[in-house]
């Protein structure tokens, strides 16, 4: 199932602050739901439910297949610029435009790849995501190091019944 090219996968992922200190605050839970939102649209993942707690988080997150035939490039570049800025996405348009135009298939494929791993794919979703928030989490707070307490947990979830309890 987790393998599938049909069905998508549901997980229930859990994470937690290091030490188990309370750092979710009215303004850190906020900014955590915004770069869940935005790894979402990025990766193609569908958060389906989420709870974010003063030292931990819970999210039922669906991950579905990459289709068939991947992404054509229009995709790929609005996915880009959820998380790029607007230069960055302009410059991998001009070279996939190139890679077209010189009728160069293979490089067009490897321009793909080097984002599209990171889609439909719950390890790249979650550390893009935690990533994301430590660093800005330890900039507004003057901090380094880790946040988080270790990996993220995660376990498969069957549809219906099941995710409807964890929900």
């Amino acid at each position: 199932w987790r393998h599938s090219t049909e069905k998508p996968a549901l997980y229930h992922v859990v994470t937690r602050v290091v030490e188990r200190r309370f750092a979710f605050g009215v303004d850190e839970k906020e900014r955590f739901r915004t770069l869940m939102r935005m790894m979402e649209r990025f990766s193609g993942c569908r958060v389906l439910a989420y709870c974010v707690m003063c030292n931990h988080v819970h999210i039922l997150l669906e991950v579905p297949p990459m289709r068939a035939g991947g992404l054509g490039d229009a995709e790929l570049l609005e996915r880009l610029g959820v998380l790029y800025s607007d230069s960055f996405v302009a410059g991998v348009a001009k070279e996939l435009e190139d890679a077209r135009k010189e009728g160069d298939e293979a490089m067009a494929a490897e321009i793909h790849q080097r984002f599209s791993y990171r889609m439909h794919d719950l390890g790249q979703f979650m550390k893009g995501l935690l990533q994301r928030f430590s660093q800005w989490f330890n900039g507004q707070h003057q901090r380094t190091g880790t946040l988080w307490e270790q990996r993220f947990k995660s376990v498969i979830v069957e549809s219906g019944t099941a995710a409807r309890t964890i929900a």
